[in-house]
């Protein structure tokens, strides 16, 4: 599939394996590999699981991006709220399994998807934006106020506290938590359960649900075209 992100498919389920450096940087070549590779996955009607290299699932946007240009910078937030917010409205059950660290888009990506599934271990998980001096783009304020708990919510977007994997099933960033080396078999047993589900009422339902997120997340990426971050 790309050099970027791998696609792996048994068994009707899609692994996507995030793969961009040490920190796998969310850069607009890493985008255009997620959307590629959830077009296999959609044409394939798979359940999806996303995951990263051993001990980190992402770092974030891609810093040398982010500080090119206001410009660079604005348009890269775009494209990854607008792949959040394809994620949240994706037609087939789409798990993550966290490999570790999760920081900044790498904290959204936790918060796009239907299951996410943690590994115990010394990694900081949520959105460190205030500490490195970005003020937080609307897509991400609503994408938080809708899925973290509204005491962690403050935390998280305004003081830019960060998490551990234990601490973060609390504030809505993880579901669960387990070994390491239970990880990968942990997230296969989800994604067989979800197989299971009606597809069609499963795709309707999150639609229903989500609606106001989403028509509230087309209005924050419109809103971020304008405002420097």
């Amino acid at each position: 599939m790309s050099d970027l992100i791998a696609y792996h498919l048994e068994d009707g389920i899609a692994t996507l394996t995030l793969s961009n450096g040490k920190v796998n940087a969310i850069s607009p070549d890493v985008i255009s590999a997620f959307n590629a590779a959830l077009d296999q996955a959609e044409q394939d009607r798979a359940v999806v699981i996303i995951t990263g290299q051993p001990g980190i699932l992402s770092g974030g946007y891609d810093l040398k991006v982010m500080t090119a240009s206001p410009e660079q910078a604005i348009e890269l937030v775009r494209q990854g709220s607008t792949l959040a917010r394809r994620m949240l409205a994706h037609p087939f059950p789409v798990v993550i399994a966290c490999s570790g660290h999760a920081v900044a888009k790498g904290a959204f990506l936790l918060l796009s998807v239907d299951y996410r599934i943690g590994m115990e271990g010394p990694f900081s998980i949520g959105l460190n934006e205030v500490q490195i001096g970005m003020t937080m783009h609307h897509a991400g304020i609503e994408l938080a106020r809708d899925r973290l708990r509204k005491s962690a919510f403050h935390r998280s977007v305004i003081n830019g506290e960060m998490f551990n994997p234990l601490t973060a099933v609390d504030a809505g960033f993880l579901d669960k938590v387990v070994k390491p080396e239970e990880l990968h078999a942990a997230a296969l047993e989800v994604a067989r359960q979800l197989k299971k589900i009606n597809m069609k009422a499963h795709r309707n339902t999150k639609l229903k649900v989500r609606k106001e997120l989403l028509e509230t997340l087309d209005k924050a990426i419109e809103e971020d075209q304008h405002h420097p971050l």
